[in-house]
């Protein structure tokens, strides 16, 4: 049996590693950072994101009144 041939490395996913040595202060930082870009991400492409998000539940069969993303569902943005 052959391999599947692998893809290009632009399309290998990259692992990424969290340090077990952080402190809890550089774990906050990253946590931090990580929230900062999620907000500003969801700022600019809230309403693209939503109709995907509601695209892919639909299509994986998951679809129902109570599964719908709304902007009421991200109390925090």
């Amino acid at each position: 049996m052959s391999k599947a041939p692998r893809p290009p490395s632009h399309l290998r996913p990259i692992p990424v590693e969290i340090p077990a040595s952080w402190t809890p202060e550089q774990a906050l930082a990253v946590f931090d950072l990580l929230d900062e870009i999620r907000e500003k991400i969801w700022a600019v492409y809230s309403c693209r994101l939503q109709d995907l998000l509601q695209e892919q539940q639909r299509s994986s069969g998951h679809d129902d009144d109570n599964s719908a993303i709304t902007s009421n569902d991200r109390p925090d943005i």
